[in-house]
């Protein structure tokens, strides 16, 4: 078998919760000498600025990025597993900004804290946006596990924008019920730009979620939303 397909579901206290990550693997004749080839289906899309629109994921460990030492592929002691396991915990991120190139320097600066917040939210977009492709055109051989995860997650999709949407909780402070945690009232309220674009998705999803009968969609007949976003969902 050289051929492989994994999936990695967000994780909460991220602007990926609930939201999930395809990843194609190729194992060439080369393994594992040399690192599998990792292929992300982005949709045109850029949830991150090591997984690329075009499917390419840059990650040290598989050579697409510099790195030194054990940030490198070794033939003696890295696995695929490995390879999933860091895209979940090095690029899936709580704070995806300090992913692009040289930001991490930024860390626990005013300008750094200044820029997490609003580039939290739009990789929270992008990964809305993910879930409504993943709905119409789920990837072979995993239609029924993306009809069943948002089955399930949809009605926590839903109430987590209505979070950010009524009670203006920062992007990734939520817990996997989608209640406020003490983290969402530290920050800053999520932006009146995020929240107006949020409210122009929100009824993408309950029609998406509802059309694969997700549970409790019939709960939720019209998010509340701040009177500036009235017009947008009206």
């Amino acid at each position: 078998m050289d051929l492989l397909r994994a999936v990695i579901v967000g994780a909460s206290g991220t602007p990926y919760h609930d939201g999930l990550f395809f990843f194609d693997l190729h194992l060439p004749p080369s393994y594992p000498a040399t690192p599998p080839q990792v292929n992300y289906s982005s949709f045109g899309l850029r949830v991150n600025p090591n997984l690329y629109p075009s499917g390419t994921v840059c990650l040290s460990l598989l050579n697409t990025f510099g790195g030194e030492g054990p940030e490198l592929w070794s033939p003696e002691t890295s696995s695929v597993l490995q390879v999933v396991v860091s895209i979940q915990g090095l690029v899936l991120t709580a704070q995806p900004y300090y992913n692009e190139a040289g930001y991490a320097a930024q860390v626990g600066t005013p300008e750094g804290r200044r820029n997490e917040l609003p580039y939290c939210e739009n990789t929270y977009l992008v990964n809305l946006h993910t879930m409504l492709h993943l709905i119409r055109r789920p990837p072979a051989g995993f239609e029924a596990f993306v009809r069943d995860q948002f089955r399930r997650r949809g009605r926590h999709v839903l109430r987590a924008c209505e979070k950010y949407l009524q009670e203006g909780c920062p992007v990734g402070t939520l817990d996997c019920e989608a209640r406020a945690t003490e983290a969402s009232s530290r920050k800053a309220s999520c932006s009146k730009g995020f929240r107006l674009a949020l409210a122009n998705v929100v009824p993408r999803l309950v029609e998406a979620f509802a059309g694969i009968g997700a549970q409790g969609c019939d709960e939720i007949d019209r998010l509340w939303v701040p009177p500036s976003c009235t017009a947008i969902v009206s």
